[in-house]
């Protein structure tokens, strides 16, 4: 049985509804947050994303604004009661980091930092752990271990795509893993068809494929201009976009 996750205020991942979460790769100023987070809360979709710390591999790329983009996702959260998830990078950052966000992901790089996992692993706060671009189930669920064997188990994961020999999509979308890990653990399950695919208009049917195969949601990159995103705009729904696949998941899981 799926553990339910618990993020506060009666906003849960795991207790049987599908999750949808929202929000651009990087947070970059406020106008762009405030833009996003009016609009997703003219859906009432409860959880906003944004990066603060962006690991990229490029050093000349834009690395986020670090706690500057903190701040602006609790005012945005603040303002319209969102529950917000960003990346932490540094084990030095996790404390200071709780007072901003309600979860707390890692993201694929990181997936086998482990000093950062131990670090998670001391406080009680909800964690989404991306699984590593080129890990294998065992592997990551190892790596869920690490969080737990601490005392925190507040785990999410997050099937984000592997590395394979194709190079039509960004990256392969296991989505396979998802009853694998629901055979396996107890950890609810959430997809990433954004960086999954790299390709939007591949992001509808892969969000329909990972509720038909039981995920608890999926996290989607949504940005009110895509062509200026400072970070992964290629991959990113505009609001149009964005309306159109929660009108037609709605649909379905009504349907259900």
């Amino acid at each position: 049985m799926t553990k339910v996750i618990n993020i506060g205020n009666e906003a849960k991942i795991g207790d049987g509804s599908f999750s949808i979460i929202g929000g651009p790769c990087a947070v970059e100023n406020y106008a762009q947050m405030e833009k996003v987070g009016c609009f997703l809360n003219s859906l009432n979709i409860k959880f906003l994303r944004g990066g603060a710390f962006k690991p990229r591999t490029s050093p000349n790329s834009f690395q986020g604004l670090g706690f500057e983009g903190f701040k602006i996702l609790k005012e945005i959260k603040e303002k319209y009661d969102f529950k917000v998830v960003s990346e932490v990078m540094d084990p030095r950052d996790v404390e200071k980091a709780s007072e901003y966000i309600d979860i707390i992901q890692i993201g694929s790089r990181n997936m086998q930092n482990y000093v950062l996992l131990k670090e998670i692993g001391k406080i009680e706060k909800p964690v989404l752990l991306k699984r590593g671009m080129s890990s294998t189930i065992k592997e990551w669920i190892m790596a869920a271990e690490y969080i737990k064997k601490e005392g925190n188990e507040n785990i999410i994961l997050c099937e984000r795509g592997i590395r394979t020999f194709e190079d039509y999509t960004r990256n392969t979308l296991d989505l396979v893993s998802v009853p694998i890990i629901k055979s396996k653990t107890d950890y609810p399950i959430l997809v990433d068809p954004s960086h999954g695919t790299g390709r939007k208009e591949l992001i509808l049917p892969a969000t329909k494929a990972a509720l038909a195969i039981g995920a608890d949601g999926v996290i989607i990159e949504v940005h009110p201009e895509p062509s200026k995103a400072l970070s992964d705009g290629f991959q990113s729904l505009d609001f149009s976009q964005f309306k159109s696949l929660f009108n037609e998941i709605k649909k379905i899981n009504e349907l259900v």
